[in-house]
């Protein structure tokens, strides 16, 4: 009933899960990370103990395989379970117990683990592992990640529909002001086309917590500055201030330093970034 990928970027410094469901907020059961130690995703009828004992696992030295191995050993469900793991040095693991909805099946690799039950076929996997493998390894983890999922929707995904998707990455020190290694934490609970709504959280989550490149910067004249009070007091703001929040430090500071991110001025003029 869902489809997930878990994946260690290139550079060994990342990990994370991304995925997709017939099934209301799928990000609530399925994905688990820890920096340095490696992500799980739990799935079908999912048991989500496997979250907590899969990463006691690895983080005690096992490789994803006997992690794997230790689980559904455990377990009397195991028919019925299907599980993705990935560890500290992008060892990978995927398990499709027998009793899975199907089509129900993954494929693994150096890195990767990509998994799916009541899907349309076949294709769903094969086309999240293509477009996994042929992805820029320079580019951050969320972003490949979120393109593996797209690819499994566009070749039919869960053959019950859509209705959420979510994706977790972790990262030694990149949470918020440092203090954790969530990089990215994002779910879509109930959505028409949440892989869509995904993508679009993502971006915001770029925008507001990545600093701007010096190619992003314009330059706020007074014309540009009347252009944005104009804007925020028609939607009912005391200032453009007001309107940036004092949590969007990104874009608070930039008005301050009289420039303003270019993709924050797409959004103003309800253009496309």
């Amino acid at each position: 009933m869902t489809f997930s990928i878990v994946a260690r970027s290139a550079d060994g410094e990342s990990w994370g899960v991304a995925v997709a469901s017939k099934f209301l907020a799928v990000g609530s059961a399925v994905p688990a990370a820890v920096a340095g130690v490696g992500a799980v995703a739990t799935q079908a009828d999912a048991n989500v103990a496997y979250k907590g004992l899969a990463l006691s696992h690895l983080d005690e030295g096992a490789t994803a395989p006997i992690a794997l191995q230790r689980l559904i050993e455990e377990d009397d469900g195991r028919d019925h379970r299907q599980v993705g793991i990935v560890d500290i040095d992008g060892g990978a693991a995927s398990h499709t117990g027998t009793e899975c909805i199907p089509w129900a099946g993954g494929r693994i690799g150096d890195g990767y683990a990509v998994q799916g039950n009541c899907l349309t076929g076949e294709e769903v996997v094969e086309a999240m592992e293509a477009a996994w493998l042929a992805g820029d390894t320079d580019a951050p983890l969320q972003d490949r990640l979120v393109a593996a999922l797209s690819a499994g929707d566009a070749a039919g995904g869960d053959r019950r529909g859509r209705q959420s998707a979510a994706i977790l990455v972790v990262r030694d020190g990149a949470g918020y002001g440092g203090l954790d290694d969530v990089a990215v934490d994002l779910r879509v609970d109930d959505h028409e086309v949440p892989i869509d709504e995904l993508k679009r959280l993502l971006d915001l989550h770029e925008l507001y917590l990545t600093a701007s490149t010096e190619d992003e910067k314009v330059t706020v004249d007074d014309a540009l500055r009347a252009e944005l009070e104009e804007f925020a007091a028609a939607g009912g703001h005391r200032d453009f201030h007001a309107w940036v929040g004092t949590e969007n430090y990104e874009m608070r500071v930039a008005a301050d330093l009289g420039w303003i991110d270019r993709r924050v001025l797409a959004i103003v003029r309800g253009e496309d970034r």
